[in-house]
């Protein structure tokens, strides 16, 4: 196993695995959002959604320490990959040379990884621990609602997933990129698909608490 934790420790090897954990987060936000929306269709549709979901309990459970290692993976190394970057840039490299070779996505990963994070531990708190611990499916409903009904947290949720957006909008495009997908005729696909999914993720997350803030029961 030594070339492993060799290869893994190697430059192109953190960012392999960037990479992967971060095409399957691509994917489980896709599942979470889908989830999420079934809000819009009420209490019933989203209880009936959450209840399916205690049904899967010993499947969720072994789902979720996986997502877990997944999640840690990803931030260890997004810290590494980010740190290394770091050192490896003289100091008296010109500022303005940054921004003509990257984007903003790209220059803000680390602060948009930052208060992403933040808000996971947030959300972990507020709505997976009352659910898997506490209240259960039947009362899920209004948890979420409640916390949507506060303009602070609503507020907080909308930034964090506005920086969602940009954080998606730049890995979705470095993990196929990584992974060999940059040929010039079909990359630039690769990079309108990827603001796409940014944009529907964003904006897909983002209108829950600004419909309970702001429009429901009015």
């Amino acid at each position: 196993m030594g070339w492993f934790w060799k290869f893994t420790n190697s430059s192109i090897g953190k960012k392999l695995v960037m990479s992967i954990t971060g095409i399957l987060l691509i994917i489980f936000l896709i599942i979470h959002l889908a989830g999420n929306l079934t809000l819009y269709w009420g209490e019933k549709a989203f209880i009936t959604y959450a209840g399916t979901l205690e049904l899967l309990k010993p499947l969720i459970r072994i789902i979720e320490v996986l997502l877990a290692l997944v999640f840690i993976f990803h931030i260890i190394n997004g810290v590494r990959v980010w740190w290394g970057n770091k050192k490896s840039k003289p100091i008296d490299y010109k500022i303005n040379a940054k921004f003509k070779n990257s984007s903003i996505f790209s220059r803000t990963m680390i602060q948009s990884a930052s208060i992403i994070f933040i808000f996971l531990v947030i959300h972990l708190d507020t709505i997976w621990y009352p659910y898997n611990v506490g209240t259960g499916a039947e009362n899920l409903y209004g948890i979420v609602t409640s916390l949507f009904a506060i303009p602070l947290y609503s507020w907080f949720y909308i930034f964090a997933m506005v920086l969602l957006g940009f954080h998606l909008n730049h890995g979705f495009q470095s993990a196929f990129q990584t992974m060999g997908w940059n040929h010039k005729k079909y990359f630039p696909l690769i990079q309108k698909i990827g603001t796409i999914y940014a944009i529907l993720m964003a904006v897909g997350f983002a209108s829950l608490p600004i419909y309970f803030l702001y429009f429901h029961g009015r």
